[in-house]
């Protein structure tokens, strides 16, 4: 079978959806499908039109070398709109400014900006709903978290199936003297929220590495120098994948603590590492694999929360290593062949 996995993204980003779109192109061809990707654009706001009519009007019914195309997989907004009579969108998420996050994304606008970007939220709504509903011929979603806002954007229903692991060679080396974080430094992440449980008096012999950049990154140094974290905080930056593999083997467990994120490749690789992972009860994703006690520990959005959580594994080796153990039996389950089929399997029309 040939396949096209259309995803968007902007020019030189480099997140979380092109790793699982280059994964799934190396999962297909390993099932013996020959496989491509197409990045169409993703422009910032208030060109956000030009994309979706770009991405309307890009050719995907044949391949690179004019072969026609049997099935193409799209991943997000506004990949989707590309047109294919065989088309499943396995759905990362919309342009969640005009969803989820529009009360943060909209609270700082003029009332003038504020009219102007309501109905570009009105006309992003109306094009999403048509092309997910009119457009593709399934609609499968990366988490519950994806498909309860796809059940709100009015009633389309979607399957889900999450994305394993990236097909990196996971190890464990045992289980150090050190919390890891990793992910992008943006607000969503809350970073800030990790640093102000390091310094509560329950974790005051916790240490911690975090890696990753991003804008968040210079206030998230300073508000560590503020905290008096320096001797405890290393920010190492953005780390080869041999320094990544590296850190999640050796770290005691792996602090994630997002806000509704969509998914978060962080906690399927961390538990690959055999290492459970700290998170919280509104990060989302997250929440859909963490087994609060067993692999990891779903704790309240707060700083006390969160450094209970941190000293209670630092504190008990031998509980981290058993949270590690069954983290590591529930990834396992996750594999990019099953995937590779379920997202193949015969297209049926969207249901509301």
């Amino acid at each position: 079978m040939r396949v096209l996995v259309v995803t968007s993204s902007a020019p030189s980003v480099e997140g979380g959806h092109m790793v699982i779109a280059r994964e799934l192109v190396r999962a297909c061809r390993a099932s013996g499908h020959a496989a491509d990707l197409v990045v169409t654009p993703q422009n910032r706001f208030g060109r956000q039109g030009a994309a979706y009519l770009a991405t309307w009007l890009t050719d995907v019914g044949m391949d690179a070398e004019g072969r026609l195309v049997d099935h193409v997989i799209s991943l997000r907004y506004p990949s989707f709109a590309v047109r294919h009579q065989a088309h499943t969108c396995w759905l990362n998420h919309t342009m969640r400014e005009y969803y989820d996050l529009w009360d943060r994304f909209s609270q700082g606008l003029s009332w003038k900006n504020r009219i102007k970007e309501g109905v570009r939220q009105r006309l992003i709504h109306a094009a999403d709903r048509y092309l997910l509903t009119a457009n593709v011929t399934r609609v499968v979603a990366q988490s519950a978290t994806v498909q309860a806002r796809l059940a709100r954007m009015g009633g389309i229903r979607a399957d889900v199936l999450h994305p394993p692991p990236p097909q990196r060679v996971y190890r464990c080396d045992g289980y150090g003297d050190y919390i890891f974080a990793v992910s992008r430094l943006t607000p969503l992440k809350r970073f800030d929220l990790l640093l102000y449980a390091l310094a509560q008096p329950a974790a005051r012999g916790v240490r911690a590495v975090i890696a990753g950049d991003g804008d968040a990154r210079e206030a998230l140094v300073a508000q560590s120098r503020r905290l008096g974290l320096e001797d405890r905080v290393s920010f190492v930056g953005r780390l080869s994948e041999d320094a990544l593999l590296d850190h999640y083997a050796r770290c005691r467990a792996v602090a994630f603590v997002p806000h509704d994120e969509d998914y978060g490749f962080v906690t399927a690789e961390a538990f690959a590492s055999g290492k459970a992972v700290i998170t919280c009860r509104d990060s989302g994703g997250p929440t859909e694999l963490v087994e609060d006690g067993r692999s990891g520990l779903v704790v309240a959005p707060t700083p006390d929360g969160v450094a209970a959580a941190l000293t209670m594994l630092m504190d008990d080796p031998a509980r981290a290593e058993s949270m590690g153990a069954v983290a590591h039996a529930r990834i396992a389950t996750l594999t990019w062949p099953d995937t590779v089929a379920r997202l193949l399997a015969g297209p049926s029309s969207p249901r509301m």
